[in-house]
């Protein structure tokens, strides 16, 4: 087992029960809208402002004809809500106008609308449309990809191409729910180091944290693996 694969296997035990990319869950419109509202927002208030605004307006229609305040209301406190707002409702408009209340299958068409970068168009081909072809990359996985030492950038769009070329095909689908979960939880600004499951693996750790620890006050989680599993 690489240690790419190590790597991914202990996060998947330490996230149990997330979605890992590993199967079309939820409607192309519901993960487009969703991941807009997730920009600068920790997951629980994206959630709850999700459900709050498809709790009222249910399709690009409707959120196309929506006033702004009303959608501001709605999707408070994640970060920087007017301007989600404004975006959200013009993205609609646009799904209504141009592509029949359909998000585009066609990765330009889809870039093109307000507020959608190659993050968020990667992770509706993933999660939406089931494409195995992209890897998503925010701030959690540019920041947890450079730590460990997978990847040497400094810019997500750089780390995107570094990471396909440094992660097998078969983890592509993984790699963005399990790195935000472990840059939210653990791999934070200040690093959780002492919690971390993956120190043995993590280059930030070995060539950084380490060096100025005092002898004896900290000792690794055990992150080892009890045998290979089938697929990794």
């Amino acid at each position: 087992m690489t240690n790419i694969g190590i790597i991914i296997r202990l996060l998947e035990k330490r996230y149990p029960g997330e979605f890992h990319g590993a199967q079309v869950s939820r409607h192309p419109f519901k993960v487009l809208i969703g991941t807009m509202l997730s920009h600068q927002t920790q997951d629980p208030r994206t959630i709850k402002a999700e459900r709050r605004l498809f709790a009222v307006y249910r399709t690009p229609r409707e959120l196309a004809a929506a006033p702004v305040p009303n959608i501001q209301e709605l999707i408070r406190p994640v970060g920087i809500y007017r301007v989600k707002a404004r975006r959200i409702k013009e993205a609609s408009r646009i799904l209504v106008e141009r592509f029949s209340g359909r998000v585009p299958r066609d990765y330009d068409a889809l870039i093109s609308l307000p507020g959608v970068g190659r993050k968020t168009a990667n992770i509706v081909f993933t999660y939406a449309f089931g494409k195995s072809d992209f890897i998503s990359v925010d701030t959690h996985v540019h920041k947890v990809a450079n730590r460990l030492g997978l990847v040497k950038t400094n810019l997500p769009d750089k780390t995107e191409q570094a990471l396909y070329r440094a992660v097998p095909r078969r983890y592509w689908p993984e790699v963005n729910d399990l790195f935000v979960q472990h840059g939210q939880a653990i791999c934070r600004a200040k690093p959780k180091c002492f919690m971390c499951p993956l120190v043995r693996y993590c280059a930030h750790y070995r060539n950084v944290v380490k060096p100025k620890r005092i002898p004896g006050s900290f000792t690794p989680p055990t992150s080892r693996l009890k045998g290979p599993r089938k697929g990794l």
